[in-house]
Formats: structure tokens, C-alpha cells, sequence
């Protein structure tokens, strides 16, 4: 017989799993916020998802993070999609209640909420360039547009991928200028460029041009606690100082997930000072 959980129970699941962050951040989150609840880590069995959500729910558990490689897996399953998560095609965060499993992502919120509270660095009238056209991208170019920056272009080393996107998202931008380039064609400079390529995981760099970097830009690395990566080690021989990594978006996401499970925003500033690794 399946044992039942004496608290409310919610977890991160993936492959690999062990260096995840999420129950060290929800458990600091529920100390500071009074919540009673556990949160752990599940080795998910890539093919086995479903069956092993179902398990962890008729234990009676509340809520699941979900990373990689399980997010399509986690679309495929919710039974209610919110829009972010649809526009996304992917799912971060899901929430059980019954029969009914909801599904979010909150990749782009949390990236959105750490550039604008965390860093102080509006997005409203902006130039912003988001690398890459995977995942990550897909996930914060909603919540990107929904800032309204001026001028919005997605850089991508196949342009099909990056014109693709920007087709499927295009009614979004509303008056924003969107567009998608490769890295060849790509002109102009930015206040803000957000590396969202899974390059640096490999200690690699996309083929950006220094020019890209407007004085006094932003340079966003999605990666957390790599130290200088080869994107950010770029922004700064090109003289950007203001450098950041996705410690901050990593911590961001997670309250996003707290309050929408518990209905109680956490304080995030000292558990994203907790976990950041110094950009050497």
C-alpha cells in the first residue's frame, strides 16, 4: 500500500538530479515564510514520467519542479496548460488538485523578475538580444515582450529556428520590434543581451560579435555558478561591467512556483546571496 505523505510534499524532478538547488531554495522559502511543508529531490526514469508522477501524487503530494530532461514530459501530462506554458512548449512547475494536474512555466518570469527587481535594469524601451532558439529561449520570450522593450532580436545560429519562433510568438510583441537573425547578419547594439544557448554548460561561445554590446549593457548568462563563462569573459573584453548569471532566475522561478502553490511570496535576496558562485 502506498504510504501517504504527513506534510504537504512537492519536489523537483529530473536526470541527473543531486546538484539541484530547488530543495535547499523551497525549504529556506517555507522556514521564512511559516509554510508546513517537505520538499525533496526524484530521480526520474527517462520513459517512466507519468508513472512515476502518478505514484508521487496517490501519495498525496501537492506539486512538482520539473528540469531535464522531463518538461516535455510534464506538457505532455498536465491536464491544464496555462498560457505561458502552451506559448513555451514546455512545463517547469506542476500542481495537482484532484483528477486535474495545472502546468506552468516560469523560466521567463523568473528571468524577467531578476533583471527588473534584482538588477534594476528596465526593460521597458530597451534593445534586447536573446541567443539561442531552444528551450531556454522559448520559456522568456513572452515574458521578455510583455516588457515592452523597444526592439526584441532573437539570434540563432539556424535563422529557420529563430524565424520560426518569432512567427509562432509574433502576435505577442504588440508594438515591439521583433525580429530574427543569425549571427552573421546581426546588426546593431543592445542594452540587454541574454545568453540563452546551452553553449556555456560546454565551455563554449556563440559566434557574437563584440559590437553587439551597447556602453553600459547588461550581459545576461542563463547558466548559474560557472563563474566566467566564455559568453561572459566575451562581454567583458568587449567592456561591459555589469555582468550577471541565472543564479537570480533560478531563485526567482522557484517563488514564482511557491506563491502560485501556497499562496505566500518568499523573500528571495538572501537566499539568491546564499547560492551565487562570485563571477571571478
Amino acid at each position: 500500500m502506498t504510504e501517504r505523505f504527513t506534510l504537504d510534499t512537492y519536489a523537483v524532478i529530473g536526470n541527473p538530479i543531486a546538484q539541484s538547488k530547488s530543495p535547499l531554495i523551497h525549504t529556506q522559502f517555507a522556514h521564512t515564510s511559516g509554510q508546513a511543508m517537505y520538499y525533496t529531490r526524484l530521480l526520474g526514469t527517462v520513459g517512466a514520467f507519468a508513472a512515476e508522477v502518478d505514484d508521487f501524487r496517490a501519495q498525496g503530494a501537492k506539486g512538482l519542479n520539473v528540469t531535464a530532461p522531463f518538461k516535455l514530459d510534464a506538457f505532455a501530462y498536465a491536464t491544464d496548460l496555462s498560457e505561458g506554458a502552451r506559448l513555451a512548449g514546455a512545463v517547469n512547475a506542476l500542481k495537482f488538485d484532484g483528477d486535474r494536474v495545472y502546468a506552468e512555466n516560469f523560466d521567463g518570469v523568473g528571468l524577467v523578475n531578476d533583471i527588473q527587481r534584482n538588477l534594476a535594469v528596465p526593460l521597458a524601451g530597451k534593445r534586447v538580444l536573446l541567443l539561442g532558439a531552444g528551450g531556454a529561449a522559448r520559456g522568456a520570450l513572452l515574458p521578455l515582450l510583455r516588457q515592452r522593450p523597444a526592439r526584441l532580436v532573437l539570434a540563432n545560429r539556424q535563422l529557420d529556428k529563430a524565424q520560426a519562433l518569432v512567427s509562432e510568438q509574433g502576435a505577442a510583441a504588440q508594438g515591439v520590434q521583433l525580429e530574427a537573425s543569425d549571427y552573421a547578419q546581426l546588426q546593431g547594439q543592445f542594452d540587454v543581451v541574454i545568453n540563452a544557448t546551452s553553449a556555456s554548460l560546454f565551455g563554449q561561445l556563440p559566434p557574437l560579435a563584440a559590437q553587439a554590446f551597447a556602453p553600459g549593457c547588461l550581459a545576461y548568462e542563463m547558466v548559474y555558478g560557472k563563474g566566467a563563462t566564455p559568453f561572459l569573459q566575451l562581454a567583458r573584453q568587449s567592456g561591459v561591467t555589469r555582468l550577471a548569471d541565472g543564479v537570480g532566475m533560478l531563485v526567482e522561478q522557484a517563488a514564482e512556483a511557491f506563491v502560485w502553490w501556497r499562496g505566500v511570496r518568499p523573500e528571495t535576496a538572501g537566499v539568491i546571496a546564499q547560492i551565487t558562485v562570485p563571477i571571478a
